[in-house]
């Protein structure tokens, strides 16, 4: 089942209004039920936002000699030691750690290990991916979805579930960037040897587009945000010549013909500057040299025509739209970009609860119906 309706309550990933975020999750979960035929009682929810924040860290730890030999033998226990120490990080009080995602092992001074278990040496070394959020925000969301009736199972930073569905197998081994160009943020994720190596938020979107269709015709941002749906373009050379279309007054005022190529000359310079600050924050971040693949573009910014050739531009490098792949056979399913979180959501969990991990990467027992580890993850702080 699918629900979709405006979000209203919501700025740049951040609740800003609980009354209206709880109704459009009503409103949208009521559509989702429908259709589906069920009702739902727990959710796993994505997390977006400029106070979303990643560093990359590193623990080590002796590993544990066996008796009368020189080295000793990786053994499970050393990866969790070795993660815990990777993660032990100075935060404020008001963040949390989201994730603790791993990168490579290294054991002694061989590098590059995925799976460490069972190899011998005398020191083991992690490189982690760690991604913290504000405890506020997150409590917001949480707040909004018990008001809605649902319990959170558990939090997922969005590119990574956008990766899930968008992302194949070959681009995560190569290095590729996602975009995930959403309304309220865009969300830049860069993986290699099939491991996150950097991300970031960008905290511009879809809706600082719309506000300056808005200003630019004069027309309400509601008529702007369906103008930019219906008729909107990233570059000239995605429209033809001569197309005209009716723009809303304010106010009542009458409705006034103006060309689609004036529209795309007001589109066109925000999503250049989107794009150039995302390219800039891979420079920044020292990770463009991992990008073999290229760049993916998800989200529902990515339906917008003429992207792929404004990103080509941007980034010097072949782009692509990235929408969900169906992977049941002899189903249809045509969900376009704008579902791409969506759908890796559904991925993330169905993965998690088989191998029963959670928010911070650590094997623990899954219980469905249970609200308590949500809570857990809030304690402490206080």
């Amino acid at each position: 089942g699918i629900g979709c309706v405006p979000s209203r309550g919501l700025r740049r990933g951040v609740v800003i209004n609980l009354e209206q975020t709880t109704e459009d999750i009503e409103r949208s979960l009521q559509q989702a039920e429908e259709i589906a035929g069920c009702n739902v009682q727990a959710a796993w929810v994505g997390m977006a936002g400029e106070h979303v924040k990643s560093i990359n860290s590193r623990g080590a730890i002796p590993i544990s000699k066996m008796r009368g030999e020189p080295t000793g033998e990786v053994a499970l226990n050393d990866v969790e030691r070795v993660v815990e120490a990777a993660r032990a990080i100075a935060l404020p009080m008001d963040r949390r750690i989201l994730h603790v995602l791993p990168q490579e092992y290294v054991v002694d001074s061989e590098r590059g290990i995925r799976a460490p278990v069972g190899m011998a040496g005398v020191r083991l070394e992690a490189n982690v991916h760690i991604v913290t959020c504000a405890v506020s925000s997150a409590q917001n969301i949480l707040t909004c979805c018990k008001r809605a009736g649902l319990n959170i199972i558990d939090i997922i930073l969005e590119p990574l579930a956008s990766a899930e569905s968008v992302l194949t197998e070959d681009e995560k081994e190569l290095g590729v960037v996602l975009l995930d160009f959403g309304g309220g943020t865009t969300d830049v994720a860069v993986f290699q040897n099939n491991v996150i190596r950097h991300s970031a938020v960008i905290g511009y979107g879809g809706d600082y587009i719309t506000r300056d269709i808005a200003v630019g015709l004069r027309t309400p941002v509601e008529s702007a945000e369906h103008i930019k749906i219906d008729h909107g373009a990233a570059h000239q050379r995605a429209i033809g010549q001569n197309e005209f279309l009716e723009i809303p007054g304010v106010g009542g005022r009458e409705p006034r013909e103006m060309s689609r190529s004036m529209l795309v000359s007001i589109i066109a310079p925000r999503v250049e500057e989107i794009l150039t600050m995302a390219r800039d924050e891979l420079m920044r971040s020292r990770t463009m040299e991992f990008i073999g693949a290229g760049v993916v573009i998800t989200g529902g910014g990515a339906s917008m025509p003429g992207m792929t050739e404004i990103a080509e531009e941007i980034f010097a490098m072949p782009v692509r739209i990235g929408a969900p792949q169906d992977e049941a056979p002899g189903e249809e399913m045509a969900l376009g970009p704008k579902y791409a979180t969506a759908v890796g959501l559904i991925r993330c969990a169905h993965k998690r609860m088989q191998a029963g991990e959670f928010h911070d990467g650590r094997k623990r027992s899954f219980r469905m119906n249970s609200p308590v580890r949500i809570k857990e993850w809030f304690q402490g702080i206080f």
